[in-house]
Protein backbone atom coordinates (compact mmCIF):
# COMPACT_ATOMS: atom_id res chain seq x y z
CA UNK A 1 0.00 0.00 0.00
CA UNK A 2 1.57 3.37 -0.98
CA UNK A 3 -1.14 6.20 0.39
CA UNK A 4 -3.32 6.72 2.83
CA UNK A 5 -6.05 9.36 3.40
CA UNK A 6 -8.96 10.03 5.86
CA UNK A 7 -11.76 7.88 4.97
CA UNK A 8 -14.47 10.34 3.18
CA UNK A 9 -14.92 10.67 -0.51
CA UNK A 10 -17.55 13.45 -0.36
CA UNK A 11 -16.39 15.55 2.75
CA UNK A 12 -12.44 14.58 3.27
CA UNK A 13 -12.59 17.45 5.71
CA UNK A 14 -15.61 15.24 8.29
CA UNK A 15 -13.90 13.39 10.89
CA UNK A 16 -14.98 10.07 11.13
CA UNK A 17 -14.49 8.44 14.76
CA UNK A 18 -14.40 9.46 18.46
CA UNK A 19 -11.50 10.53 20.80
CA UNK A 20 -9.98 7.25 20.41
CA UNK A 21 -10.00 5.85 17.02
CA UNK A 22 -10.46 7.28 13.25
CA UNK A 23 -10.72 5.76 9.81
CA UNK A 24 -8.49 5.87 7.23
CA UNK A 25 -8.08 3.62 4.13
CA UNK A 26 -4.92 2.13 2.65
CA UNK A 27 -4.71 2.11 -1.53
CA UNK A 28 -2.19 -0.06 -3.26
CA UNK A 29 -0.20 1.52 -5.96
CA UNK A 30 -1.76 -0.74 -8.71
CA UNK A 31 -5.33 0.47 -7.12
CA UNK A 32 -6.33 -3.21 -6.40
CA UNK A 33 -6.37 -3.00 -3.49
CA UNK A 34 -8.28 -1.30 -0.62
CA UNK A 35 -8.00 -1.58 3.16
CA UNK A 36 -10.29 0.58 5.89
CA UNK A 37 -8.46 0.79 8.86
CA UNK A 38 -9.23 2.06 12.51
CA UNK A 39 -6.31 4.32 13.98
CA UNK A 40 -6.18 4.02 17.62
CA UNK A 41 -5.03 7.54 19.11
CA UNK A 42 -3.59 6.19 22.05
CA UNK A 43 -1.69 2.90 21.16
CA UNK A 44 -0.65 4.75 17.39
CA UNK A 45 -1.79 1.32 16.08
CA UNK A 46 -3.36 0.73 12.24
CA UNK A 47 -6.47 -2.44 12.60
CA UNK A 48 -7.92 -3.09 8.43
CA UNK A 49 -11.27 -3.83 9.00
CA UNK A 50 -12.64 -4.10 5.70
CA UNK A 51 -10.67 -4.93 2.40
CA UNK A 52 -11.53 -4.79 -1.00
CA UNK A 53 -9.58 -6.45 -3.97
CA UNK A 54 -10.88 -6.75 -7.82
CA UNK A 55 -8.90 -7.27 -10.69
CA UNK A 56 -9.17 -3.80 -11.65
CA UNK A 57 -9.03 -0.24 -9.69
CA UNK A 58 -11.28 -0.53 -6.57
CA UNK A 59 -13.70 2.71 -6.68
CA UNK A 60 -14.75 4.07 -2.88
CA UNK A 61 -17.66 5.90 -1.78
CA UNK A 62 -17.88 7.59 1.71
CA UNK A 63 -18.55 5.35 4.69
CA UNK A 64 -21.42 5.87 6.99
CA UNK A 65 -20.42 5.38 11.39
CA UNK A 66 -23.71 4.23 12.97
CA UNK A 67 -24.87 3.27 16.23
CA UNK A 68 -21.89 5.04 17.76
CA UNK A 69 -19.44 3.49 16.18
CA UNK A 70 -20.79 0.20 16.36
CA UNK A 71 -22.19 -0.32 12.88
CA UNK A 72 -20.32 0.66 9.56
CA UNK A 73 -22.58 1.03 6.17
CA UNK A 74 -19.85 0.52 3.04
CA UNK A 75 -20.37 0.82 -0.45
CA UNK A 76 -18.98 -1.94 -2.83
CA UNK A 77 -18.72 -2.97 -6.11
CA UNK A 78 -17.71 -6.70 -5.42
CA UNK A 79 -19.86 -8.41 -7.10
CA UNK A 80 -19.92 -6.23 -10.35
CA UNK A 81 -22.50 -4.16 -9.44
CA UNK A 82 -22.29 -1.04 -6.75
CA UNK A 83 -24.10 -1.83 -3.56
CA UNK A 84 -24.58 -0.70 0.06
CA UNK A 85 -23.31 -3.63 2.76
CA UNK A 86 -23.85 -3.56 6.69
CA UNK A 87 -20.53 -4.43 8.67
CA UNK A 88 -20.00 -4.27 12.34
CA UNK A 89 -17.27 -2.21 14.07
CA UNK A 90 -15.01 -5.50 14.37
CA UNK A 91 -15.43 -5.75 10.16
CA UNK A 92 -17.52 -8.91 10.25
CA UNK A 93 -20.16 -8.30 7.49
CA UNK A 94 -23.35 -8.54 9.21
CA UNK A 95 -25.66 -8.30 5.69
CA UNK A 96 -26.11 -6.88 2.64
CA UNK A 97 -28.34 -3.44 2.62
CA UNK A 98 -29.24 -3.82 -1.41
CA UNK A 99 -28.63 -6.26 -4.07
CA UNK A 100 -29.61 -7.01 -8.08
CA UNK A 101 -28.40 -5.96 -11.38
CA UNK A 102 -28.30 -1.79 -10.43
CA UNK A 103 -26.26 0.71 -9.29
CA UNK A 104 -26.40 2.72 -6.03
CA UNK A 105 -24.23 5.69 -6.24
CA UNK A 106 -24.54 7.76 -2.99
CA UNK A 107 -26.34 7.34 0.60
CA UNK A 108 -28.31 11.01 1.36
CA UNK A 109 -30.05 10.03 4.53
CA UNK A 110 -29.74 7.34 7.46
CA UNK A 111 -32.65 6.68 10.24
CA UNK A 112 -30.95 5.28 12.97
CA UNK A 113 -33.63 4.89 15.40
CA UNK A 114 -35.91 3.19 12.36
CA UNK A 115 -32.47 1.94 10.75
CA UNK A 116 -33.79 3.14 7.44
CA UNK A 117 -30.84 4.46 4.72
CA UNK A 118 -32.01 6.32 2.02
CA UNK A 119 -29.69 6.18 -1.53
CA UNK A 120 -29.54 7.25 -4.56
CA UNK A 121 -29.50 4.49 -7.49
CA UNK A 122 -30.27 3.97 -10.96
CA UNK A 123 -30.80 0.83 -13.43
CA UNK A 124 -33.49 -1.02 -11.37
CA UNK A 125 -36.55 -0.02 -13.24
CA UNK A 126 -35.28 -1.74 -16.42
CA UNK A 127 -38.01 0.46 -18.62
CA UNK A 128 -36.07 3.41 -17.86
CA UNK A 129 -33.03 4.87 -18.94
CA UNK A 130 -30.40 3.36 -16.80
CA UNK A 131 -28.72 6.33 -16.28
CA UNK A 132 -31.71 7.81 -14.92
CA UNK A 133 -31.48 8.60 -10.60
CA UNK A 134 -34.13 8.08 -8.12
CA UNK A 135 -34.21 8.03 -4.71
CA UNK A 136 -34.70 4.80 -2.94
CA UNK A 137 -35.35 3.72 0.83
CA UNK A 138 -34.06 0.27 2.45
CA UNK A 139 -34.45 -1.41 6.26
CA UNK A 140 -30.42 -2.11 7.33
CA UNK A 141 -30.99 -6.03 7.39
CA UNK A 142 -31.94 -5.60 3.42
CA UNK A 143 -35.91 -5.55 3.92
CA UNK A 144 -37.98 -3.15 2.24
CA UNK A 145 -36.17 -1.07 -0.46
CA UNK A 146 -38.87 1.46 -2.05
CA UNK A 147 -38.71 3.72 -4.71
CA UNK A 148 -39.82 6.92 -3.23
CA UNK A 149 -39.72 9.38 -6.33
CA UNK A 150 -41.19 7.28 -9.14
CA UNK A 151 -41.14 9.06 -12.83
CA UNK A 152 -39.79 8.71 -16.11
CA UNK A 153 -37.14 11.34 -15.46
CA UNK A 154 -32.97 11.59 -13.95
CA UNK A 155 -33.63 13.27 -10.36
CA UNK A 156 -30.18 15.17 -11.07
CA UNK A 157 -30.18 17.01 -7.28
CA UNK A 158 -31.90 15.32 -4.21
CA UNK A 159 -31.83 17.26 -1.08
CA UNK A 160 -32.88 15.03 2.14
CA UNK A 161 -33.57 17.05 5.20
CA UNK A 162 -31.59 16.29 8.30
CA UNK A 163 -33.93 14.13 10.56
CA UNK A 164 -34.79 11.82 6.88
CA UNK A 165 -38.98 13.03 6.76
CA UNK A 166 -38.93 15.09 3.85
CA UNK A 167 -36.86 15.30 0.34
CA UNK A 168 -36.85 17.56 -2.50
CA UNK A 169 -36.75 16.43 -6.02
CA UNK A 170 -35.10 18.33 -8.86
CA UNK A 171 -36.08 16.45 -11.55
CA UNK A 172 -36.11 16.43 -15.96
CA UNK A 173 -35.28 14.67 -19.08
CA UNK A 174 -33.16 16.27 -21.80
CA UNK A 175 -36.61 16.79 -23.61
CA UNK A 176 -38.51 17.82 -20.34
CA UNK A 177 -39.04 21.29 -18.88
CA UNK A 178 -37.15 20.79 -14.81
CA UNK A 179 -39.54 20.74 -12.52
CA UNK A 180 -39.13 20.01 -8.01
CA UNK A 181 -41.20 18.68 -5.96
CA UNK A 182 -41.60 18.10 -2.34
CA UNK A 183 -41.72 14.29 -1.03
CA UNK A 184 -42.18 12.37 2.43
CA UNK A 185 -40.13 9.64 3.45
CA UNK A 186 -43.11 7.27 2.32
CA UNK A 187 -42.75 8.67 -1.13
CA UNK A 188 -45.87 10.78 -0.93
CA UNK A 189 -45.73 13.87 -2.92
CA UNK A 190 -46.55 16.49 -0.61
CA UNK A 191 -46.71 19.71 -3.15
CA UNK A 192 -45.03 20.82 -6.53
CA UNK A 193 -42.48 23.53 -5.62
CA UNK A 194 -41.18 24.87 -9.10
CA UNK A 195 -41.18 24.43 -13.36
CA UNK A 196 -38.34 26.16 -14.82
CA UNK A 197 -39.61 28.82 -17.19
CA UNK A 198 -37.95 28.24 -20.36
CA UNK A 199 -40.95 30.75 -22.60
CA UNK A 200 -38.31 32.83 -23.77
CA UNK A 201 -36.02 29.68 -25.22
CA UNK A 202 -39.43 28.72 -26.63
CA UNK A 203 -40.41 31.91 -28.15
CA UNK A 204 -37.18 32.40 -29.65
CA UNK A 205 -37.57 29.03 -31.39
CA UNK A 206 -35.97 26.74 -29.13
CA UNK A 207 -37.21 22.63 -29.49
CA UNK A 208 -36.05 19.80 -27.19
CA UNK A 209 -33.27 17.59 -28.48
CA UNK A 210 -34.67 14.30 -28.97
CA UNK A 211 -33.36 10.70 -27.21
CA UNK A 212 -32.42 7.55 -28.94
CA UNK A 213 -30.94 4.14 -28.34
CA UNK A 214 -28.43 2.32 -30.25
CA UNK A 215 -26.50 -1.04 -30.27
CA UNK A 216 -22.82 -0.91 -29.32
CA UNK A 217 -20.17 -2.62 -32.05
CA UNK A 218 -21.22 -6.08 -30.21
CA UNK A 219 -24.60 -5.96 -31.61
CA UNK A 220 -26.16 -6.50 -27.80
CA UNK A 221 -25.24 -3.77 -25.20
CA UNK A 222 -27.76 -1.19 -25.62
CA UNK A 223 -26.00 3.10 -25.65
CA UNK A 224 -27.97 5.39 -25.04
CA UNK A 225 -28.02 9.00 -26.94
CA UNK A 226 -29.49 12.39 -27.40
CA UNK A 227 -29.67 14.00 -30.80
CA UNK A 228 -29.78 17.89 -31.54
CA UNK A 229 -31.30 19.32 -34.70
CA UNK A 230 -31.38 22.62 -36.41
CA UNK A 231 -34.60 24.55 -35.00
CA UNK A 232 -35.15 25.29 -38.29
CA UNK A 233 -35.20 21.24 -39.42
CA UNK A 234 -36.09 19.96 -42.65
CA UNK A 235 -36.53 15.98 -42.44
CA UNK A 236 -36.05 16.10 -46.43
CA UNK A 237 -33.08 17.85 -46.60
CA UNK A 238 -29.65 15.90 -45.91
CA UNK A 239 -27.34 17.14 -42.77
CA UNK A 240 -23.72 16.33 -42.29
CA UNK A 241 -23.71 14.70 -38.47
CA UNK A 242 -21.36 15.60 -35.91
CA UNK A 243 -20.54 13.35 -32.79
CA UNK A 244 -19.78 15.35 -29.58
CA UNK A 245 -17.67 12.91 -27.17
CA UNK A 246 -16.04 12.32 -23.86
CA UNK A 247 -14.84 8.96 -23.27
CA UNK A 248 -15.10 8.75 -19.63
CA UNK A 249 -14.61 6.20 -17.96
CA UNK A 250 -15.80 8.62 -15.01
CA UNK A 251 -18.27 9.96 -17.00
CA UNK A 252 -19.88 9.84 -20.38
CA UNK A 253 -21.08 12.32 -22.88
CA UNK A 254 -24.90 10.95 -23.09
CA UNK A 255 -27.07 14.04 -21.14
CA UNK A 256 -30.02 12.65 -19.17
CA UNK A 257 -31.84 15.93 -17.43
CA UNK A 258 -32.05 19.36 -18.88
CA UNK A 259 -29.35 21.70 -18.20
CA UNK A 260 -28.08 25.19 -19.61
CA UNK A 261 -24.81 24.13 -20.31
CA UNK A 262 -26.26 22.20 -23.32
CA UNK A 263 -25.65 25.17 -25.56
CA UNK A 264 -22.73 24.62 -26.92
CA UNK A 265 -24.01 21.59 -28.40
CA UNK A 266 -27.51 22.88 -29.39
CA UNK A 267 -25.87 26.16 -30.78
CA UNK A 268 -23.35 23.85 -33.00
CA UNK A 269 -26.80 22.02 -34.66
CA UNK A 270 -28.06 25.51 -35.87
CA UNK A 271 -25.26 26.31 -38.20
CA UNK A 272 -27.07 23.16 -40.12
CA UNK A 273 -25.59 19.72 -38.34
CA UNK A 274 -27.35 17.05 -36.65
CA UNK A 275 -25.24 16.92 -33.47
CA UNK A 276 -25.48 13.61 -31.45
CA UNK A 277 -24.07 12.81 -27.99
CA UNK A 278 -24.23 9.37 -26.98
CA UNK A 279 -22.15 6.28 -24.70
CA UNK A 280 -19.70 3.79 -25.62
CA UNK A 281 -18.65 0.07 -23.70
CA UNK A 282 -15.74 1.71 -21.04
CA UNK A 283 -17.90 4.70 -20.33
CA UNK A 284 -20.64 5.37 -17.35
CA UNK A 285 -19.42 3.66 -13.72
CA UNK A 286 -22.87 3.46 -13.01
CA UNK A 287 -23.85 0.72 -15.74
CA UNK A 288 -21.93 -1.92 -14.27
CA UNK A 289 -18.62 -2.60 -13.27
CA UNK A 290 -18.08 -5.01 -16.55
CA UNK A 291 -19.31 -1.93 -18.83
CA UNK A 292 -17.16 -0.07 -16.91
CA UNK A 293 -14.13 -1.69 -17.40
CA UNK A 294 -14.38 -2.09 -20.98
CA UNK A 295 -11.45 -0.21 -21.64
CA UNK A 296 -9.00 -1.65 -18.90
CA UNK A 297 -5.68 -1.81 -20.87
CA UNK A 298 -6.79 -0.21 -23.83
CA UNK A 299 -7.55 3.47 -22.57
CA UNK A 300 -6.91 5.10 -26.45
CA UNK A 301 -9.30 2.49 -28.22
CA UNK A 302 -11.48 1.31 -26.45
CA UNK A 303 -14.55 3.30 -27.54
CA UNK A 304 -14.02 4.03 -30.83
CA UNK A 305 -15.63 1.14 -32.51
CA UNK A 306 -19.02 2.37 -30.96
CA UNK A 307 -18.68 6.01 -32.47
CA UNK A 308 -18.48 4.87 -35.54
CA UNK A 309 -21.30 2.27 -35.46
CA UNK A 310 -23.63 5.03 -33.76
CA UNK A 311 -23.38 7.11 -36.98
CA UNK A 312 -23.70 4.47 -39.16
CA UNK A 313 -27.05 2.85 -37.15
CA UNK A 314 -28.31 6.29 -37.11
CA UNK A 315 -27.84 7.33 -40.96
CA UNK A 316 -29.38 4.03 -42.10
CA UNK A 317 -32.68 4.58 -39.58
CA UNK A 318 -33.35 8.20 -40.54
CA UNK A 319 -32.64 9.97 -44.54
CA UNK A 320 -31.76 13.05 -43.19
CA UNK A 321 -28.71 12.24 -42.00
CA UNK A 322 -25.47 12.10 -44.41
CA UNK A 323 -23.35 8.95 -43.09
CA UNK A 324 -20.74 10.64 -45.82
CA UNK A 325 -20.44 13.47 -43.67
CA UNK A 326 -19.55 12.84 -40.09
CA UNK A 327 -17.01 14.59 -37.63
CA UNK A 328 -16.07 14.36 -33.98
CA UNK A 329 -15.91 16.57 -31.65
CA UNK A 330 -14.37 16.66 -27.96
CA UNK A 331 -12.13 18.65 -24.75
CA UNK A 332 -9.80 16.96 -22.58
CA UNK A 333 -10.55 13.41 -22.97
CA UNK A 334 -12.85 14.34 -25.71
CA UNK A 335 -9.92 15.89 -27.56
CA UNK A 336 -7.58 12.44 -26.67
CA UNK A 337 -10.60 10.69 -28.34
CA UNK A 338 -12.23 12.71 -31.28
CA UNK A 339 -8.23 12.80 -32.52
CA UNK A 340 -7.69 9.29 -31.73
CA UNK A 341 -11.21 8.42 -34.19
CA UNK A 342 -9.96 10.39 -36.88
CA UNK A 343 -6.45 8.78 -37.15
CA UNK A 344 -8.14 4.96 -36.32
CA UNK A 345 -10.84 5.55 -39.15
CA UNK A 346 -9.00 7.58 -41.61
CA UNK A 347 -12.06 6.72 -43.92
CA UNK A 348 -14.91 7.27 -41.88
CA UNK A 349 -14.44 10.29 -40.04
CA UNK A 350 -14.28 13.60 -42.37
CA UNK A 351 -13.18 16.40 -39.95
CA UNK A 352 -12.22 16.76 -36.51
CA UNK A 353 -11.75 19.28 -33.46
CA UNK A 354 -9.87 18.27 -30.80
CA UNK A 355 -9.62 20.47 -27.92
CA UNK A 356 -7.13 20.55 -24.78
CA UNK A 357 -6.70 16.48 -25.43
CA UNK A 358 -4.22 14.03 -23.42
CA UNK A 359 -3.37 12.64 -26.50
CA UNK A 360 -0.27 11.31 -24.67
CA UNK A 361 -0.67 10.01 -21.25
CA UNK A 362 2.56 9.66 -20.26
CA UNK A 363 2.25 13.05 -19.41
CA UNK A 364 -1.03 13.12 -17.76
CA UNK A 365 -2.08 12.58 -14.33
CA UNK A 366 -2.48 9.11 -12.23
CA UNK A 367 -6.11 9.34 -11.33
CA UNK A 368 -7.70 9.36 -14.57
CA UNK A 369 -5.09 7.38 -17.34
CA UNK A 370 -3.28 5.40 -14.47
CA UNK A 371 -6.46 3.90 -12.80
CA UNK A 372 -8.43 3.18 -15.87
CA UNK A 373 -5.73 2.25 -18.27
CA UNK A 374 -4.10 0.06 -15.28
CA UNK A 375 -0.51 -0.57 -14.37
CA UNK A 376 1.35 -3.62 -14.37
CA UNK A 377 3.22 -4.42 -11.31
CA UNK A 378 6.25 -6.87 -11.81
CA UNK A 379 8.78 -8.30 -8.86
CA UNK A 380 12.30 -7.99 -9.92
CA UNK A 381 14.52 -11.06 -9.52
CA UNK A 382 15.93 -8.99 -6.82
CA UNK A 383 12.60 -9.03 -5.11
CA UNK A 384 11.74 -5.43 -5.66
CA UNK A 385 8.52 -4.60 -6.93
CA UNK A 386 8.04 -2.02 -9.90
CA UNK A 387 5.79 -0.99 -12.50
CA UNK A 388 5.05 -0.59 -15.91
CA UNK A 389 2.16 1.79 -17.63
CA UNK A 390 2.18 2.66 -20.85
CA UNK A 391 -1.07 3.65 -23.24
CA UNK A 392 -0.53 4.09 -27.01
CA UNK A 393 -0.88 7.87 -27.88
CA UNK A 394 -2.06 9.71 -30.22
CA UNK A 395 1.02 10.80 -32.26
CA UNK A 396 1.53 6.85 -32.72
CA UNK A 397 -1.17 6.80 -35.43
CA UNK A 398 -0.68 10.09 -36.74
CA UNK A 399 0.83 9.14 -40.69
CA UNK A 400 -2.82 7.59 -40.97
CA UNK A 401 -4.42 11.17 -41.14
CA UNK A 402 -6.38 11.55 -44.19
CA UNK A 403 -9.51 13.90 -42.81
CA UNK A 404 -9.13 17.64 -41.84
CA UNK A 405 -8.07 18.25 -38.12
CA UNK A 406 -8.12 21.17 -36.13
CA UNK A 407 -6.09 20.48 -32.13
CA UNK A 408 -6.73 23.59 -29.76
CA UNK A 409 -5.21 24.19 -26.88
CA UNK A 410 -4.46 26.54 -24.26
CA UNK A 411 -0.97 27.98 -23.72
CA UNK A 412 -1.10 27.66 -19.71
CA UNK A 413 -3.59 24.37 -19.33
CA UNK A 414 -3.52 23.87 -15.71
CA UNK A 415 -5.36 20.36 -16.26
CA UNK A 416 -4.13 18.93 -19.42
CA UNK A 417 0.02 20.24 -19.91
CA UNK A 418 -0.19 21.91 -23.82
CA UNK A 419 3.03 19.25 -24.26
CA UNK A 420 0.57 16.79 -24.96
CA UNK A 421 -1.35 18.51 -28.35
CA UNK A 422 2.49 19.63 -29.28
CA UNK A 423 3.67 15.72 -29.74
CA UNK A 424 0.94 15.13 -31.79
CA UNK A 425 1.53 18.48 -33.80
CA UNK A 426 5.01 17.37 -34.03
CA UNK A 427 4.31 14.25 -35.49
CA UNK A 428 2.18 15.02 -38.06
CA UNK A 429 4.69 17.80 -39.18
CA UNK A 430 6.99 15.36 -39.44
CA UNK A 431 4.50 12.85 -41.31
CA UNK A 432 3.96 15.39 -43.39
CA UNK A 433 0.12 16.22 -43.07
CA UNK A 434 -2.01 19.17 -43.25
CA UNK A 435 -3.42 20.54 -40.16
CA UNK A 436 -4.72 23.47 -38.43
CA UNK A 437 -3.86 24.38 -34.73
CA UNK A 438 -5.13 26.79 -32.64
CA UNK A 439 -3.77 28.43 -29.66
CA UNK A 440 -5.24 30.48 -27.09
CA UNK A 441 -2.70 32.83 -24.86
CA UNK A 442 -3.11 32.67 -21.09
CA UNK A 443 -6.08 30.33 -21.44
CA UNK A 444 -6.07 27.09 -19.20
CA UNK A 445 -7.88 24.21 -19.63
CA UNK A 446 -11.34 25.57 -20.30
CA UNK A 447 -10.73 28.20 -22.36
CA UNK A 448 -11.78 30.89 -20.12
CA UNK A 449 -12.65 34.19 -21.77
CA UNK A 450 -11.88 33.10 -25.33
CA UNK A 451 -14.41 30.09 -25.44
CA UNK A 452 -16.70 32.04 -27.77
CA UNK A 453 -13.89 32.78 -29.95
CA UNK A 454 -12.88 29.02 -29.92
CA UNK A 455 -16.77 28.48 -31.01
CA UNK A 456 -16.40 30.50 -34.04
CA UNK A 457 -13.33 29.01 -35.23
CA UNK A 458 -14.90 25.74 -35.13
CA UNK A 459 -18.05 26.67 -36.59
CA UNK A 460 -15.74 27.65 -39.52
CA UNK A 461 -13.59 24.04 -39.41
CA UNK A 462 -17.12 22.30 -39.93
CA UNK A 463 -19.27 24.20 -41.95
CA UNK A 464 -16.15 24.00 -44.66
CA UNK A 465 -15.13 20.57 -44.21
CA UNK A 466 -18.56 19.16 -43.91
CA UNK A 467 -20.62 21.03 -45.69
CA UNK A 468 -17.75 22.00 -48.66
CA UNK A 469 -18.77 25.44 -47.38
CA UNK A 470 -15.65 27.37 -49.13
CA UNK A 471 -17.34 30.96 -49.12
CA UNK A 472 -14.62 33.38 -48.28
CA UNK A 473 -14.30 34.41 -44.44
CA UNK A 474 -13.97 38.05 -43.14
CA UNK A 475 -11.58 38.64 -40.73
CA UNK A 476 -13.65 40.30 -38.24
CA UNK A 477 -16.10 37.84 -36.38
CA UNK A 478 -19.16 39.06 -36.85
CA UNK A 479 -21.48 36.89 -34.89
CA UNK A 480 -19.11 38.05 -31.72
CA UNK A 481 -18.90 42.00 -33.02
CA UNK A 482 -23.06 41.88 -32.92
CA UNK A 483 -23.09 40.46 -29.02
Amino acid sequence: MTHAHLYNKYNPSKWLGDNNKFYISRTSRDLKRVDICTVNVDSDSCNTVIEERLNTYVETRDLKVINNGAELIHWSERDGWAHLYLYGADGKLKNRITKGDFHVEEILGIDQARRVVYFTACGKDKSLNPYYMHLYSANLDGSNMKLLNKGDFDSHDISVCDDTKYFVSNHSRVDTTPESALYDNTGRKIMDLETADLSRLFASGYKFPEIFTVKAGDGVTDLYGVMYKPFDFDSTKHYPIIEYVYPGPQTEANNSHWSKSMDRIDRLAQLGFIVVTVGNRGGHPNRSKWYHNFGYGNLRDYGLEDKKVVVQQLAARHKFINGKKVGIHGHSGGGFMSTAAILKYPDFFTAAVSCAGNHDNSIYNRWWSEQHHGILEEITAKGDTTFRYSINTNQQIAPNLKGHLLLVTGDVDNNVHPGGTIRVVNALIRANKRFDLLVLPGQRHSFGDMTEYFFWRMADHFSKYLMDDNTPRPVDIHEMNNN
